[in-house]
């Protein structure tokens, strides 16, 4: 039954990515160490528009479309500014499991919701559209507010992998958290 837009909620849209117009908006949060901190275990490193481009191009917008990668932009409904990513990838269709991954660069829409509600959005798709059974994702422990955000979508912390990351001085864990397809729909209801 189509019952809801499976791209839009009351406040984000999920788009497809554009190398041309997002690129330099992508660059922009690579300047941003807190935000990439966030987001990976990589050394925080700034990112000219064109690196940004072709590191786009490759991973979200490539030349043959990847049969188990699904990426989208997220832009707001009430601008349409672009905010941030969320994709699924690693789709593995003979068990239906992929791995999700979200970020949110513009700084003034943290603690808001906007990421929650592109989550809800992903987590839609993937279980109704792509008829997935398991999504599963990976965070530090010191970022609270996407754990926050992951077990307000349902998902659970299934392991840790202890002090992998070494940052200012300090050892981190990773977490991985999963969510299936039945407590997706006990969530939802």
């Amino acid at each position: 039954m189509m019952d809801a837009d499976l791209f839009r909620s009351e406040r984000v849209r999920l788009a497809a990515p554009n190398a041309e117009s997002d690129a330099e908006m992508f660059a922009r949060w690579s300047q941003d160490a807190e935000y990439l901190r966030l987001l990976d275990s990589e050394a925080a490193r700034p990112r000219s528009a064109q690196q940004a481009k072709e590191m786009f191009k490759e991973h979200m917008e490539p030349e043959e479309p990847r049969p188990d990668a699904f990426n989208f932009v997220i832009r707001t409904l009430a601008d349409d500014r672009l905010i941030g990513f969320v994709g699924l990838d690693g789709v593995r269709w003979t068990h239906g499991d992929a791995f999700l991954g979200i970020g949110i660069g513009e700084r003034e829409y943290w603690d808001k919701g906007y990421g929650t509600d592109a989550l809800r959005l992903l987590l839609r798709y993937a279980f109704t559209e792509l008829n997935l059974h398991r999504v599963s994702l990976t965070v530090f422990d010191y970022n609270q507010r996407a754990i926050r955000a992951y077990e307000k979508a349902g998902f659970v912390v299934e392991g840790r992998m202890r002090q992998v990351l070494h940052r200012d001085g300090r050892r981190y864990d990773l977490l991985f958290m999963g969510l299936l397809r039945e407590e997706w729909e006990k969530w939802r209801t």
